[in-house]
Parts: structure tokens; sequence; C-alpha cells
């Protein structure tokens, strides 16, 4: 049976530095892929400098409008427009003005730096010969937690992103640290993303992994789907097997956004789909 695959949520631009391609590409791509709705959620600008060699500056964004308001209202795939915005300490004072000003469909809330150590980006993979890695999981998680409470962002991106490189942390204590985190993010009625990006890393798995998502399905917070894209040919990479884990964890449907408010619609099946 073929079956449509669900929304991609998650997908960049040339304008974050480290993707490749341009916007009309990955929407030819999604159109080829069976993918009937997608989101540009590029790295938002950071005023104050923080980590500017992967993200727009904010005298680029009004291109990343110009880029995302030019492929919409097309045929299929429906485009939406969205952003990725970093939590870490200062980012309020840009974000409480500046996120309610967009007219964005939705908008990705992720944590990428300890203090200031970007702990997911190679370049610093020898810092993790140095930490105690289960401790590097309880800072990652208290910050997702100070993430949910700004209510700033509707999703959370790739939940469990310090296992990219392989660290882990045992399942009870893992449990015992998201646990919590999770309450706070349910009680700001977030969702969170069913990432694919990590099945091209060295940790080879979908971010969250199914323990954290039957964590998520317990306290009823949704999901979406992202591929994170950073090139054409990764829009709707293995969705196939993020609904079949998201059908494992208990879910039988999934968020579509609009002006930054979700929807359920139902997950159907997947076997094979159109390539």
């Amino acid at each position: 049976m073929s079956c449509a695959l669900p929304a991609d949520y998650h997908i960049h631009t040339f304008l974050c530095k480290h993707a490749e391609g341009m916007p009309a590409d990955y929407v030819a791509a999604a159109r080829a892929r069976g993918v009937p709705e997608m989101c540009f959620a590029d790295h938002a600008p950071a005023p104050d400098g923080y980590d500017p060699g992967v993200r727009m500056s904010i005298e680029q964004f009004p291109e990343y409008v110009e880029m995302i308001s030019a492929l919409r209202g097309g045929t299929a795939p429906h485009v939406l427009y969205g952003i990725e915005a970093d939590y870490y300490e200062g980012c309020r004072a840009f974000l409480e003005s500046w996120l309610p000003e967009q007219d964005f469909d939705l908008v990705l809330g992720s944590v990428h730096y300890i203090n200031d150590w970007g702990f997911d980006h190679p370049d610093n993979l020898a810092v993790w010969d140095s930490v105690d890695v289960t401790e590097t999981w309880r800072k990652y998680f208290d910050l997702l937690g100070a993430l949910a409470d700004t209510r700033l962002f509707d999703i959370v991106g790739h939940l469990d992103l310090p296992k990219k490189f392989g660290h882990r942390t045992e399942e009870g204590a893992l449990t015992e640290i998201a646990a919590p985190v999770l309450d706070r993010v349910a009680a700001a009625g977030m969702a969170v993303e069913l990432n694919t990006g990590g099945l091209r890393c060295p940790v080879g798995e979908i971010y969250p992994s199914l323990l954290v998502l039957e964590l998520c399905r317990e306290r009823n917070i949704p999901i979406v789907f992202g591929s994170d894209a950073h090139s054409a040919d990764c829009v709707g990479h293995a969705f196939e097997q993020a609904v079949n884990l998201a059908a494992q964890a208990g879910y039988t449907e999934s968020l579509r956004f609009r002006a930054r408010k979700g929807a359920p619609v139902p997950l159907q099946s997947i076997g094979r789909t159109a390539t």
C-alpha cells in the first residue's frame, strides 16, 4: 500500500552557512519524495553575536523572508515559514520581542550549547573525553526545561541531541533526568520533533530514542516530523522509519501547524512510498 508521508518541519537554507542548494531545490525534492508539506526553519539571527558561524545575520533575515515567501502558494508541497531559535543564556532579550513580530508558522526551540561548549559540533568532539557524560545530559535537560519555561517556542528540536556522537547515559539515569523536564514541556503545550537527522550522524538513531519518545507519549506531548535537511536529497529522509517509531511509542496523530497553532492529523501506516 502506498501512503502519504507526514510533513517535514525542519529544513535549512544556505543562509545558515552549512547547507547547500537553493530553497526551490528542496521543494522539488519534497514533491518527488511525496512529502505533502514542508517548513523552512533555518537558524534564527542572534544580534548579540551568539554562534555567528552557523546562522543568518539580522541583515540577511529579509532575504530569508523573501526566499520563502516566493515559494508559498504554489502546487504541492505546501510551504510553511518557520525558524529554529536557540535557547541560551541571554537569548530572551532578543527573542521575546522579535519572535512575536514575525509571521512564523512554527518556531523550533533547540539547545546546541552547554555554557560555551558546542557539544554537538564535530570540532568540539574531544571535549566529551573530559566531561562526565551523565552530568552533561543532566545539564542539557536543565537547559531544555528552561527553554520550555520561556513559552517562546512551539516545538522541541532534536530532543536527545547529546547522543549525536554516541555518548549515552544509562537508561535509568536518562529516565530520571528527562521525566521532570518533559513534564515542563507538556505544561508549556509544546510538541517534540522526531528528527531523522540523527540517522545521518555517528549515533545512527532518530532523535529522540524510543525510551524518550515513550516518556513523551505518557505525558500526551504531541509530535511533528523533521529531516533537519541541509541538502535537498535529505528532505523527508527515513520518514517511514520515523512514523513506525511513533507508532511503536503509541502515537496515532501528529500536529499540522499554521500561524504557530498545531492541529492533530492522523498518522498513516507507511508502506512503500513514491521516491
